[in-house]
């Protein structure tokens, strides 16, 4: 399949039908069980979807503007997704996670142009929590809070 832009290929992953799990359970009922295939995504990942959506909600409401900065605190696919669909929107992404994070994640959440700050494992998610509200709360950002944002669940549904 061919999309214009990176943009529109996210979220549009295939169906595959799943024929030998719950086969007769799911023939007997004439149902069928299909799996998307979310890792197809253009960073990988089910946390797609939900980044973009952030992002584009927080727009919406005019919380965010192009060229602001987005501070989220994370360990892994929900950064990656985030700096991919803040470089597709236009704003500077700075992420904060914890010292032990694989060198293959930060090396692709760079690779989408996002700033790393990086805690000490000690202090887990928490403290990268910490930090980027206190960030947000000296001017340096918009913290997007991927925990407790109702827009990262909702376009599941």
């Amino acid at each position: 399949m061919n999309y214009p832009t990176i943009e529109s290929a996210i979220g549009r992953t295939p169906l595959v039908a799943l024929q030998r799990i719950g086969a007769k359970e799911n023939a007997a009922r004439g149902n069928v069980l299909l799996g998307k295939l979310e890792g197809n995504n253009p960073a990988g990942s089910v946390k797609d979807r939900p980044a973009l959506s952030m992002i584009q909600r927080a727009q919406e409401r005019g919380d965010i503007r192009p060229g602001d900065t987005l501070i989220e605190a994370t360990s892994g696919n929900t950064g990656i997704a985030l700096a991919m669909a803040a470089a597709i929107k236009g704003y500077r992404m700075v992420l904060i996670m914890p010292e032990d994070l694989s060198i293959e994640r930060a090396q692709t959440m760079k690779a989408f142009g996002a700033e790393l700050i990086l805690t000490p494992k000690s202090g887990g998610m928490e403290y990268a929590r910490d930090l980027a509200e206190r960030m947000q709360r000296d001017g340096k950002g918009r913290v997007l809070d991927q925990f407790a944002n109702t827009d990262n669940p909702r376009i599941h549904y």
